[in-house]
């Protein structure tokens, strides 16, 4: 324990510049006497750390020390410690930390002020932020999960599940899971688990080599392909939220969108998300749900 508090104690100092002893024995939970004897410590192993009483005094390294870092380049530098950053962001756990020892191994990298990540969405509250760390936590130590999941139909179901990857991808988190219920690898959206607890249980699975991402591809229906007529009104959204190739400008000044998605209600609600500006051409069956739907709605506020 007293090498790796030395070693970390090392690099604090080195990227905080001028610290006190009082700093330091709080950073580390010891006394100030044994922050003093850690500094004897070092300096007798040769790390030139020096110690001034007085106005601007405190504890320092020796101008110009810096431990070696001609390994990576300048730019590389810099994506190392962005991407701890993104990992702070996230509450990675120890990602402060090693953050810190990166800043100074590093010492001519400064704190990036023109990047903040935060995968919270806009009005998420704490206990929202918790789960994404929950989830991290119980992924890397192997602990079993429990929670309740909506699934495309907003039918819940209550789960057990061995987490074993967390992926990010296209403005949402998932969670690649062996779910007990169902006994086999699935897919979950972490904007569908509600009430997310962490099981004293562990397991000893591992992702199978094979696995490839495949959001709730378990959980879907057959997909068709469904075409839509767009008014110019929402174009910055149907770039937002569908690829290039996907998107085609038409002679009579709409956007007309072919993708493919499952028949289902959720699909029926994000259509409908777009209000007055989308038009279903294809599938017939996907404009008649529309028609129907939008007839019960027209009947609530008649």
């Amino acid at each position: 324990m007293q090498m790796e508090r030395l070693v970390q104690m090392v690099f604090y100092i080195a990227s905080h510049g001028h610290v006190t002893a009082k700093q330091l024995a709080d950073a580390f939970q010891v006394s100030t006497r044994t922050v003093y004897r850690d500094i004897n410590t070092l300096s007798v192993a040769g790390i030139p750390v020096c110690s001034s009483k007085g106005t601007g005094g405190g504890i320092y390294l020796l101008d110009g020390y810096t431990i070696d870092h001609s390994v990576l380049s300048k730019e590389e530098q810099k994506s190392v410690c962005q991407g701890l950053q993104i990992l702070q962001a996230a509450r990675y756990p120890d990602a402060e930390t090693a953050l810190d020892k990166m800043r100074a191994v590093f010492r001519n990298i400064r704190e990036t002020k023109w990047l903040e990540v935060d995968f919270s969405y806009w009005g998420s509250d704490e206990e929202e932020k918790r789960k994404l760390f929950d989830l991290q936590y119980a992924t890397v130590h192997k602990y079993q999960i429990a929670f309740d999941y909506f699934n495309t139909e907003c039918q819940k179901t209550e789960r057990t599940a061995e987490p074993l990857r967390l992926v990010f991808k296209s403005h949402a988190w998932y969670i690649t899971a062996y779910c007990c219920l169902r006994e086999e690898i699935r897919t979950f959206r972490l904007s569908r688990m509600r009430h997310v607890r962490v099981l004293p249980q562990q397991f000893e699975r591992e992702l199978p080599a094979e696995d490839a991402f495949a959001p709730e591809c378990k959980e879907e229906s057959e997909l068709l392909v469904f075409r839509l007529k767009c008014s110019p009104a929402i174009a910055h959204r149907l770039f937002d939220e569908f690829k290039e190739s996907q998107v085609c400008l038409g002679e009579d000044g709409f956007y007309y969108v072919q993708a493919a998605f499952a028949l289902n209600h959720w699909t029926l609600h994000y259509l409908l998300s777009f209000g007055k500006y989308v038009e279903v051409l294809e599938p017939e069956a996907a404009r008649t749900m529309l028609r129907e739907t939008a007839a019960f709605i027209a009947g609530q506020y008649a």
